[in-house]
Order: structure tokens, then C-alpha cells, then sequence
């Protein structure tokens, strides 16, 4: 087994320091990467810090997985010694189900296997994930890396690209449909990219005058400052789709009325009960829909970094050496950062 150095939480009081492990024995199927990169997602906060609950210690984070293929098993037939490879929020699932056999493993009906935290089906080690210097993948869930992505903005593209570009593609956004991106954080700018090379005209929708110039910097045709009346009185019945990326409790009342009749407001952040509560008229009255979507299957994560590639997307990011991790996730939780955090895991071998 390889010798892992990796950054873990020991508990949820501890932060985020230095650990290592040893990586299982790679399958016939598996892909052994060396990681260059691992971007930083909120999730990881809430895994380092318990705050679902569900946390597993130690938990080493890390789902946005950019690295280089060291070896492969001899089933591997997609990959080969030097690739630039992807591994996202997933490792596993049972494979059999109708869910996986579409291509959604993330709906996999035994539940996917996360790639930290998660339980490994054959051997039922805990998953470990990419703050850490290699991982272990079966080749069915690594994508492989466009030469035309930089392979460090391209990482956060395995969650927070997946997670926009999945529910623009499924709920069928096209050419000259309006779309409202709700939210200005690493899955909002990410949403506005993607509705925009889908030829969408797109909107944010923010609670922060400040924010205005920087959502038309990042493409958005217009701008609606959600807490001014006048703005979302004007924006009622004017949308096909709403891209929700708003992750705490919020009224979405307001936003169903900026929908027209058939319109599809979207939930892509908020796992929580709904507060305040939905009224339903909003929905019955104007035949809206309203949904949500969970990251993409592998075939459409891999679209996905094929469809960025083409159109020249990728996710803005800041540089962090791996030392600087809780300071990181502070300024996560502050809001202070545009829009990704990106470990270069060059510093791991100094940490």
C-alpha cells in the first residue's frame, strides 16, 4: 500500500492539519494518480466540522481532484501513464442499479460512495480524499482533463461546474431563453458562464449593490438587487429558469413570482427544509415546476469539462499552499474569496 501524506481533521474542535495513511492496493480497475491540485468547496467545512453530523474521523477532504496517472490496473483500458485526469464528489456506486446504468450514478439507489467519507464497498475502509498527495480511483469515475483547461481552474469544475452545467442541461435552458442565477458565489459565477455559452441571456439576482459590476465582469447581462422592491416587482413573470445556488435557508417566494408560466426554478445549494414556507400558489397558478439537482453522472461531468474546454470556461481561483487551509476556510465562510479556493499540492511536501 502507498504511504499518503494528507491533511485530515481529527476532530470537529481540531482544524485541518497533517496526517498520513496508507492508500489501499489498487484493483484491476483502479487509476493511481499523483494530485497536483485540490480545489476547496464548502462541504469540506461542514465535513471537518461535523456540522451534519455524519462525520467519520479522521476525514481527510479534498473533491475537486486535478492530478497525473502514475499506473493502472489491467482491466484499465481508458487511461494511461501521464494523463491529466479528474476525480470529482464520487468514487463508487453499486453500478447496477437504473440510475447508474443511465449514467446517474449520483442517484445510485444504494447511495454513491463519496470520495471522503464514504464507505468503500469491498473492503469497507473509509474513503479518504484529495488533500493528500495520490488517490486510488476504479477508471469508471475519473474524467479525463482537456489539454485546453488549465488543470488548476479546472478543478473546482468537478463540483461546482458539474453542479450548474447538470441542471441547465437537464431542465433544457437554450438559445434565447432568460435565465436568473441567484446567488454570487462560486456556484453563481459558474452558472452564469455556463447558461451563457447555452446561449441564454442571463440575470443575477443578489442581495449586494457591490456585486454588480463584478456580475457583469463575470458575463451577466443584468443585475437585480433582490432586497429593492421596485427591481423584483419589475422582474415578476420575466423568467423561463432559476438557477438557485443560495446554500442557507432563504424565501423563495419572491423568486418563484419572477418565473413565467412553465418556468423551473432550480435547487442546486440549499439541502435544509424550505423557511419560509412555500406558497403553493405561486406553483399551481402559473404551472411552474419547482426542482433541484444533485452534481452530474460521469458521462455528463465529463461532458461537461469537454463543453468548457470549447468554450473557453473555466473557474476563477485563488492559490493556496496547503498550510494556509483554516485560514482558508475562514475566509470561505466570510465570503472572501473569488470564487475557489485551489490547493497546489506542491506545498503538501514541505507541510
Amino acid at each position: 500500500m502507498a504511504n499518503t501524506k494528507a491533511y485530515a481533521a481529527q476532530s470537529a474542535q481540531s482544524g485541518v492539519a497533517p496526517f498520513s495513511f496508507d492508500r489501499r492496493e489498487p484493483r484491476p480497475d483502479d487509476v493511481s494518480i499523483e494530485i497536483d491540485y485540490c480545489g476547496v468547496c464548502h462541504t469540506d467545512i461542514h465535513f471537518a466540522h461535523n456540522d451534519w453530523g455524519v462525520t467519520a474521523y479522521p476525514v481527510v477532504p479534498g473533491h475537486e481532484i486535478v492530478g497525473r496517472v502514475t499506473s493502472v490496473g489491467s482491466d484499465v483500458s481508458t487511461y494511461k501513464v501521464g494523463d491529466v485526469v479528474g476525480v470529482g464528489c464520487m468514487v463508487d456506486s453499486c453500478r447496477t442499479c437504473s440510475a447508474c446504468e443511465s449514467g446517474l450514478e449520483q442517484y445510485c439507489k444504494e447511495g454513491m460512495t463519496g470520495t471522503y467519507n464514504g464507505t468503500d464497498r469491498y473492503d469497507q475502509s473509509v474513503t479518504f480524499g484529495g488533500y493528500s498527495d495520490n488517490v486510488v480511483v476504479s477508471e469508471r469515475f475519473v474524467v479525463r482533463i482537456p489539454e485546453k483547461l488549465d488543470p488548476a481552474a479546472a478543478a473546482p469544475l468537478l463540483c461546482a461546474g458539474i453542479t450548474t452545467y447538470s441542471p441547465l442541461r437537464h431542465y433544457g435552458v437554450k438559445k434565447g431563453d432568460k435565465v436568473g442565477v441567484i446567488g454570487m458565489g462560486g456556484l453563481g459565477h459558474m452558472g452564469v458562464k455556463i447558461a451563457k455559452a447555452l446561449g441564454a441571456e442571463v440575470t443575477i439576482f443578489t442581495r449586494s449593490e457591490s456585486k454588480v459590476a463584478e456580475a457583469k465582469k463575470q458575463g451577466a447581462d443584468h443585475v437585480v438587487i433582490s432586497t429593492d422592491e421596485q427591481q423584483m416587482k419589475d422582474a415578476t413573470e420575466t423568467f423561463d429558469f432559476m438557477l438557485d445556488t443560495v446554500p442557507v435557508q432563504h424565501d423563495l417566494n419572491p423568486y418563484l413570482n419572477c418565473l413565467s408560466h412553465d418556468g423551473t426554478h432550480i435547487l442546486v445549494g440549499l439541502l435544509e427544509p424550505i423557511d419560509p414556507a412555500l406558497e403553493a400558489g405561486n406553483l399551481v397558478l402559473k404551472r411552474r415546476v419547482l426542482g433541484g439537482s444533485l452534481i452530474g453522472g460521469m458521462p455528463e461531468t465529463q461532458e461537461m469539462l469537454d463543453f468548457c474546454a470549447e468554450h473557453d470556461i473555466s473557474c476563477d481561483i485563488e492559490m493556496l499552499d496547503i498550510k494556509n487551509i483554516n485560514e482558508a476556510y475562514e475566509r470561505i465562510k466570510k465570503g472572501d474569496v473569488k470564487y475557489r479556493f485551489v490547493i497546489d499540492m506542491a506545498t503538501l511536501k514541505n507541510a
